[in-house]
């Protein structure tokens, strides 16, 4: 998925988000500087740009593609033998319309995966959220999936810990001051999706206005559009497709690690139109459950904002509680089933 279309290193319109070229760290000291600067300005202003140069190659993308492309062509009973109701660990597959958002209906239907990693039940002393540890579930019918899918997971792994090291480099940071929270006991998570095309009720909600709630997010998404962000001007401005570009944002960790220095910005997906089918494949770069993340130290620390103050979105020290509160609300079902104990009593 390198590019080598030549593309404007930044641009202020709301036409299209900063375009930010990671290949740039490795072409001498005068191109990794405008990196820096460009990653700066993104990070802080918008919480949002397109990544190129990450050197994921067409062939390794079209690998994961084609996989996820024949999951959802599947008979729906197959999809259905998975589906993460039968996962206390929120894995495998939710149909159209069981997933929530700010507490309505999103109408895709996606197949999630983690870390492929034994269950961890909680014991008495322990916190909740080791429930989220545990195995994925996959489709015997096409075991091409569970290699696509982990290989992926690694890739990307990679080229998220390459683009957060650059990140905090560029705000004056130390690049490795998150890496032990990171490393081989991190929580990845990755989603296929499918949004069907409209719900068919005047609804238009693919996925709800909300913002991601781990460090970074890389985003593959198709020609066919329908991603939102929400820019300075408080409107929700559309994020063209481009070939071969992940679309990056901040989760809200690196907003508090910040103290709103770095943002988290909400998004959000329109579906498409008619029976338009739109595939998309977000990658959560997130730290091990039991990670507690410290203030960063930067130079600029003295002018961040604070951050986002929502009653409604408590943000708890440990990422897994974080990650286990968002769960619970996107996915009632399971949570019903599984976990009624750890629910708010209406």
């Amino acid at each position: 998925m390198t590019n080598p279309v030549s593309i404007p290193a930044t641009t202020s319109s709301y036409h299209q988000l900063p375009i930010i070229d990671l290949s740039a760290a490795d072409r001498g000291p005068q191109a990794r500087a405008l990196l820096h600067a460009q990653l700066h300005s993104a990070a802080h202003d918008v919480g949002f740009f397109q990544l190129v140069g990450h050197g994921v190659t067409p062939a390794e993308t079209d690998a994961l593609l084609d996989a996820m492309h024949a999951f959802f062509r599947l008979p729906e009973t197959d999809r259905l033998a998975l589906d993460n109701v039968h996962s206390p660990h929120f894995r495998g597959y939710t149909r159209t319309g069981d997933e929530r958002t700010a507490g309505a209906r999103d109408w895709r239907d996606q197949l999630d995966i983690g870390a492929e990693r034994p269950a961890r039940v909680p014991g008495p002393a322990e916190p909740a959220y080791w429930w989220l540890q545990g195995p994925n579930q996959w489709p015997a019918a096409l075991p091409e999936l569970r290699t696509a899918a982990l290989t992926w997971i690694d890739r990307l792994s990679g080229v998220a810990d390459r683009l957060l090291r650059e990140l905090l480099t560029a705000i004056g940071a130390p690049a490795d001051f998150y890496a032990p929270v990171f490393g081989a006991h991190a929580h990845p998570h990755l989603k296929l999706v499918r949004y069907p095309g409209s719900a068919g009720d005047g609804t238009d909600q693919g996925v709800g206005a909300h913002k991601d709630y781990g460090f970074l997010t890389l985003l593959l998404q198709d020609e066919v559009g329908g991603l939102q962000v929400q820019r300075e001007d408080g409107r929700f401005h559309p994020v063209p497709p481009i070939p071969g570009a992940f679309v990056v944002n901040l989760g809200e960790l690196l907003e508090v690690a910040t103290d709103g220095y770095l943002v988290a910005t909400n998004h959000r997906v329109v579906s498409p139109p008619g029976a338009t089918e739109r595939f998309s494949v977000p990658f959560f770069y997130n730290p091990r459950l039991d990670a507690r993340v410290e203030p960063l130290p930067f130079p600029h620390a003295a002018t961040a904002p604070g951050i986002t103050d929502d009653p409604a979105n408590p943000l708890f020290a440990e990422y897994g509680h974080n990650e286990l509160k968002g769960k619970l609300r996107a996915h009632p079902l399971v949570a019903r089933r599984h976990h009624a104990e750890l629910l708010t009593p209406a």
